[in-house]
């Protein structure tokens, strides 16, 4: 049994070329540390994320490591997920369309002792990824028009490895330990009709290497013998990740094609961090016999209190890359979700489906020349298709369609239409056969 899970392990870094790749197509990525990825797996994305109060064994759920505990002791799970979609963007009588299609997560887990469980995997954190072009007319004596042409790609991922322990019926404790790791390049280039006018490129970048800390706690009140509800909390660390980040500025005749570069980056005086905020969350899973789920989720993002360089051009027309606080604010997200299943344990293919249903509303975590950035709803429905055969009849295919929303005022309005896949393998590697 070892080498199965020093195998899933394995896959699970070499998984990282795949997930390390952009998910969107979003304007709004270029803002922050990008869109933030959905930290949850195929099940969750049927309840719209829903997470953080979810105590049950057969599922991997990373959004509380306390969770682990639960997993059966005759269980090894593995799960992993991929994700199509079709965005439309909006802004006055333009329209477009684009696809997207990304390998999500990769995620294990096994009980490793009475009352502990063991959780890898390889997860998104951010996407960054956009391209587009902007025209104005510089209303001189030439007719001039400029041009921006904006790009970017990359994000940030997390490899972690994570433990549940409960050291006492009905309450459990857990944390993820990750390594987050990435690298973005943003890119803005303006130029101009007029050939007397230099073009000015600058290159944006960092490379992230560093660690992202969980915790989380879980404590289940049995209310009857067919009722419970657990409580679920959860605490990310927010902290200085580095990434070293660059800015690159080239400034280029358009007559004779001379370039001039100037580079901004960390110095002793002009200590440039990337940072990631501390997170708190909260939920509530009301569970009637493992046949109805219903559970309402509460994160709060503190980016308010997070600083990010920026370019900025001093009142003397020098430049400078600094260190700012102020261009975030804390982000909120509140979730509902339920999943039900008829009669879980039984024979019929049919009643063992599980029907997910969830909504959720986020606010923005960063402000667009000095604006509210996009706010978010999203709705989703899933099933959970129990696969059954002569070996195995505990693994689900969880399939989930999400719809999400984001609109800012005076600004770009898009509404993705989204497919989540998720094959949870649970097979029974660790029983004991009897010879007779």
């Amino acid at each position: 049994m070892n080498r199965y899970i020093a195998g899933a392990f394995m896959l699970s870094l070499f998984a990282q070329g795949a997930i390390a790749q952009s998910g969107t197509n979003s304007p709004y990525s270029q803002f922050g540390l990008g869109v933030l990825a959905d930290q949850s797996s195929g099940f969750n994305r049927g309840m719209n994320g829903l997470g953080i109060g979810f105590h049950e064994g057969n599922q991997i759920n990373y959004q509380n490591p306390a969770s682990y505990s639960a997993i059966d002791s005759l269980s090894f799970i593995f799960d992993a997920g991929v994700t199509g979609q079709v965005t439309n963007f909006k802004e006055g009588n333009n329209k477009l369309n684009a696809n997207n299609a990304n390998f999500e997560y990769v995620v294990a887990g096994f009980r490793a002792f009475k009352h502990l469980g063991v959780s890898f995997g390889v997860v998104p954190f951010t996407n960054i990824g956009y391209s587009y072009t902007t025209k104005t007319d510089v209303n001189d004596a030439n007719s001039t028009v400029a041009t921006n042409t904006y790009s970017g790609s990359g994000g940030l991922h997390q490899v972690y490895l994570g433990i549940g322990w409960e050291p006492f019926k009905g309450f459990a404790l857990g944390v993820n330990g990750s390594y987050l790791y990435g690298s973005y390049t943003r890119g803005l280039v303006s130029s101009y009709s007029d050939s007397y006018a230099n073009t000015i490129s600058k290159t944006y970048s960092a490379e992230v290497r560093n660690y992202k800390l969980d915790l989380g706690a879980q404590y289940t009140a049995r209310l009857s013998k067919n009722d419970a509800l657990t409580l679920g909390v959860t605490y990310g660390l927010g902290h200085k990740i580095g990434g070293s980040p660059k800015l690159d500025i080239i400034s280029t005749n358009s007559q004779t094609s001379v370039s001039d570069t100037a580079t901004y980056e960390s110095s002793d005086a002009n200590k440039l961090n990337l940072e990631i905020p501390t997170t708190i969350g909260a939920g509530l899973m009301y569970n009637h016999s493992n046949r109805v789920m219903l559970g309402v989720d509460y994160s709060l993002q503190k980016w308010a209190s997070v600083s990010s360089p920026e370019y900025q051009t001093n009142s003397d027309n020098s430049v400078s890359y600094l260190m700012k606080t102020g261009i975030y604010k804390d982000r909120h997200k509140f979730t509902l979700g339920a999943d039900i299943c008829p009669v879980p344990m039984s024979r019929s293919f049919v009643k063992r489906i599980h029907y997910r249903a969830g909504v959720s509303y986020a606010t923005p975590y960063y402000y667009i020349n000095g604006q509210d950035g996009p706010k978010e709803m999203s709705a989703s429905l899933g099933f959970g298709i129990p696969i059954i055969n002569s070996y195995n009849n505990r693994s689900i295919l969880n399939i989930s369609a999400q719809w999400v929303h984001q609109s800012a005022k005076n600004f770009i309005t898009e509404n993705t239409f989204r497919i989540n896949i998720g094959l949870t393998f649970n097979e029974r590697w660790f029983a004991k056969w009897k010879v007779e």
